[in-house]
């Protein structure tokens, strides 16, 4: 391969992907010899199911709307979503939580496994920017538990997620961000070292959606209102908003429209033999009452930003489900989210799933 490279003429395309590969290939062994123990692991984790489970992977970036690398700058998130038996100790999570009961959880759970970035907007800039938002990685685990009841006319959906994880330089946020600009050769980021510094975290949240059902010229339509919150040492906030989805089949899948900063979505669907689609959108308002990622560390010093205290977000998305297969795509548009801040954020997303 890398004779061939030099001989048509790309010695510098071989040159980066031989420092990309060697930075990187340590990493990789070590994520393949856990993927080869997973199935182990996913049978101490759910000894029984009643039904399809679905496999998820996601990839937000801001480069799929506008191409600029700041704010939220990139995010992958794995989820497995499955329908536990009576006996599943989720059950006794849901039975601790103030309000739900195990036959509120409707069969749905995910386990979640996801990292994220963080940046200001001059990634070429290898001093402190004091007027701009900190560097952050993050990476968390988390399970949602989902909730689901069909009245009349309407539907009500619940959710409620707890992650773990950890923000800071062990994340491994500036060598992935470094080690992807150099293979597609952009600009490299130079302000690393001024990241957040390492701090665990543990957040709850939950949400709470109403959807009304009508038709509209032959198709389905579900919308309403929502509200929810979160609270621990990354996020803590009191969100409401609405959702709107009208496509065919809605019944197929749980729900789409989702913002952060938690994930929340459901990535659940029914498997069919046609061809459907579902066109979402959300809106969402949330009073910020804490935010690791501009706030800074919790307990030591560290850069930060002058944090707004309302901000908002808007989602348009459009999800493809035919077979045991949904592919989803979105935008999302957010308010300024500290006061120094001169451009509004904005992240694509591509999600696809798959029934076994």
């Amino acid at each position: 391969m890398r004779r061939f490279l030099r001989e048509v003429g790309l010695a510098r395309l071989d040159d980066r992907w031989q420092r990309f590969r060697a930075r990187w290939s340590q990493p990789c062994r070590v994520i393949a010899k856990f993927l080869k123990i997973l199935p182990l692991l996913s049978l101490l984790a759910a000894p029984a199911f009643t039904s399809a489970e679905v496999l998820t992977f996601k990839v937000d970036n801001d480069a799929f709307p506008s191409g600029d690398d700041d704010h939220y700058t990139n995010g992958i998130e794995a989820s497995w979503t499955f329908e536990p038996d009576r006996e599943h100790w989720t059950q006794a999570l849901a039975s601790a939580v103030p309000g739900w009961k195990p036959e509120d959880l409707s069969g749905y759970v995910s386990y979640r496994f996801g990292h994220q970035m963080f940046t200001p907007e001059d990634i070429e800039q290898a001093g402190l920017q004091v007027d701009d938002r900190p560097y952050a990685g993050l990476i968390f685990g988390g399970i949602t538990l989902y909730a689901e009841e069909q009245l009349v006319g309407y539907r009500t959906t619940s959710t409620f997620t707890l992650d773990l994880g950890l923000v800071g330089p062990a994340t491994g946020g500036e060598r992935l961000q470094r080690g992807v600009h150099e293979l597609i050769d952009s600009p490299i980021p130079q302000g690393w070292s001024h990241q957040l510094s390492n701090e665990p975290f543990a957040n709850l949240g939950y949400t709470r959606r109403w959807w009304h059902q009508k038709q509209f010229r032959g198709m389905e339509l579900e919308f309403g209102p929502s509200y929810g919150g979160a609270v621990g040492n990354l996020y803590t906030y009191l969100s409401t908003g609405a959702g709107m989805r009208l496509g065919h089949n809605l019944p197929q899948s749980l729900d789409h429209a989702s913002i952060g900063p938690p994930s929340g979505g459901a990535p659940l669907f029914q498997a069919s033999d046609g061809f459907s689609w579902v066109a979402y959108g959300n809106i969402e308002g949330r009073y910020m009452a804490h935010n690791m990622l501009l706030d800074g560390n919790t307990f030591r010093d560290s850069h930060s930003v002058d944090r707004k205290d309302l901000v908002a977000d808007v989602q348009v998305g459009l999800a493809l489900l035919w077979g045991r297969w949904q592919l989803t795509l979105s935008n999302v548009w957010q308010t300024r989210e500290f006061q120094e801040q001169t451009n509004h954020g904005r992240f694509g997303s591509l999600s696809i799933s798959t029934q076994y």
